[in-house]
């Protein structure tokens, strides 16, 4: 069994390349994957591991950026390896909207807890936004939220500017990092009411019994469990490897569905040469897996 751990800790780090170099080591060397981005803003990521390691990798994090809590965190088991590797990048943002924040930024207060949260919204004045990206939306989400249908992060501000100052606004993302400077460059707009679930969906999926929820459908994860129910269990859907969103039975039954190559979101989109080359790929999978070979995608369960 595999521990996943994904955290967020707004703090200010200096020297990245050096914090980097020594970070890569130290997940490489305790089998350790995942990915963690560092900013001068602070730090993200998802990684897994065996617990052991997992939890001194924690204790390493915490020591080479010098803090002693994490701003939040999730934990969930995974009985395969959900990465292939680790990671550590180098970004300008630990979530790009063109601007950074530090720590006493931030306001915990307006933080809800998932039964806080429930209450919340349903109030019908409330704009529930889901600030996550569009395919993520269509995965699964809360009853009544509105998705910006953005892309680009960095395009997020635009749809904010539009909304109305005096009405309670609640937002949610995966594990709540998002939330976290939107609502602070809300604060500065001259929102007063702005809310956010504490911990994210992930968080909301631990702790809500499902006859209890509010949430509709699944939670899209940015590693190879691609999909988590409640309980964060594994969810129905998989990849497409073609264009690297999520499919679900429904659209396997598709006739632009092919193994390996395509699906309804991409079948149109993609060139003939670009499926051709995805097919020869699928073809030396489907061989890798007669001979018992490793293959691309393949998951590990020890």
């Amino acid at each position: 069994m595999f521990k996943v751990f994904s955290f967020y800790k707004f703090v200010n780090i200096k020297s990245l390349k050096i914090n980097k170099y020594l970070l890569q080591k130290f997940l490489t060397l305790n089998n350790i994957r995942g990915t963690i981005i560092i900013a001068k803003e602070g730090l993200n990521g998802t990684i897994s591991g065996r617990i052991k390691d997992i939890d001194k990798t924690i204790k390493k994090i915490k020591s080479l950026f010098l803090f002693k809590n994490f701003d939040n965190n999730n934990e969930s088991k995974s009985k395969f390896q959900p990465f292939h590797k680790p990671k550590v990048k180098i970004k300008k943002e630990v979530i790009p909207m063109n601007f950074m924040i530090n720590s006493k930024e931030r306001n915990t207060k307006k933080h809800l807890d998932p039964k806080e949260w429930n209450k919340l919204i349903k109030n019908k004045d409330t704009h529930i936004i889901d600030t996550r990206k569009p395919f993520e939306y269509k995965v699964g989400t809360f009853k009544k939220s509105v998705n910006p249908n953005v892309d680009n992060f960095r395009d997020f501000p635009k749809y904010l500017n539009k909304l109305k100052k005096d009405k309670p606004v609640a937002m949610f993302c995966t594990g709540g990092i998002r939330c976290e400077k939107t609502s602070i460059y809300l604060k500065k707009k001259g929102f007063k009411n702005i809310y956010q679930l504490n911990g994210g969906i992930l968080n909301y999926l631990k702790k809500i019994r499902k006859k209890d929820s509010l949430w509709r459908g699944e939670c899209f994860v940015f590693d190879n469990r691609i999909t988590l129910k409640h309980g964060l269990k594994i969810g129905s859907y998989s990849m497409c490897s073609g264009c690297r969103k999520p499919i679900s039975k429904k659209d396997k039954k598709s006739r632009q569905f092919e193994e390996g190559v395509s699906c309804p979101n991409c079948h149109n989109k993609l060139t003939e040469i670009q499926k051709s080359r995805f097919r020869m790929r699928q073809s030396q999978i489907y061989k890798a897996k007669q001979s018992r070979k490793k293959y691309i995608f393949q998951k590990e369960f020890k």
